[in-house]
């Protein structure tokens, strides 16, 4: 059955993951702790599915305060065909030069971190963004597929490919194609599996920085759920409230 071809090949995806980028998820982690432990930003960026897992960072139940959602509309589906549809999307990430149009508006700080979600790792916005922030003095952590990091070709005039800019590659270990299963006739597989693993991959990053705050004595707010019991009623704009201030001193 396919559906028992995907749910395995899918663990074997995060087996791998575990076999193999454990180490570059610990340093990640740890950039990310002594970041927000001084009281700057880890930002996160991503177009097209690759904005999944910002979003799945924070604000998310179990997200920790001081992680950065950059999340450009325009590089975010909100329709098939159209207006915000995915053939637009597509043609605004492979034009080189337009990111920083969307960059400058924020404030970026040296010492602070970028990770930047793309499997294929060759579209303009994801290497451009990636570029912006290493000028700046960020690190760069990139979360992307190793095998095409490995095999594809750079198209970027810059001669890079995401992996190229980062200061960690963290290998998402998806196939080339992205989709694991294949359907008999076809050339085509279906089955997509990048959103599973950037998923794993950045509550890993999520889990591990939050233990290394807590060890560090540093008073996180976590985005919680409303069926948590134990905490004030009043937390959840405790939080906000902090996420608020932690952007706005930021700015400055």
């Amino acid at each position: 059955m396919s559906q028992k071809y995907f749910v395995n090949e899918i663990q074997k995806v995060i087996e791998k993951i575990e076999q193999t980028q454990t180490e570059n998820i610990q340093k990640a982690a740890e950039l990310c702790a002594d970041t927000i432990g001084k009281g700057k930003l880890v930002h996160l960026f991503g177009s097209g599915h690759s904005v999944l897992p910002i979003q799945d960072v924070f604000p998310r139940y179990g997200g920790v305060v001081g992680f950065h959602p950059l999340m450009d509309p325009r590089l975010m589906w909100s329709n098939v065909i159209g207006p915000g549809g995915a053939r637009e999307l597509l043609w605004i990430e492979r034009q080189e030069g337009y990111i920083q149009n969307f960059l400058q508006s924020f404030t970026f700080q040296e010492g602070e971190v970028m990770i930047v979600y793309s499997h294929g790792g060759l579209n303009a916005a994801p290497i451009e963004a990636a570029m912006y922030a290493k000028e700046r003095g960020l690190k760069v952590i990139a979360i992307t597929s190793g095998e095409n990091h490995q095999k594809a070709k750079a198209n970027h005039s810059s001669g890079n490919k995401l992996g190229d800019v980062a200061d960690i590659l963290i290998d998402n270990c998806c196939p080339l194609e992205d989709s694991l299963v294949p359907i008999p006739t076809y050339p085509q597989k279906v089955g997509a599996s990048s959103t599973v693993a950037t998923i794993t991959i950045s509550q890993a990053i999520v889990s591990e920085t939050a233990k290394r705050l807590q060890e560090m004595d540093h008073k996180m707010y976590i985005f919680v759920s409303p069926n948590v019991n134990e905490i004030p009623k009043d937390y959840m704009h405790q939080v906000y409230a902090n996420y608020t201030e932690l952007v706005r001193k930021n700015k400055n």
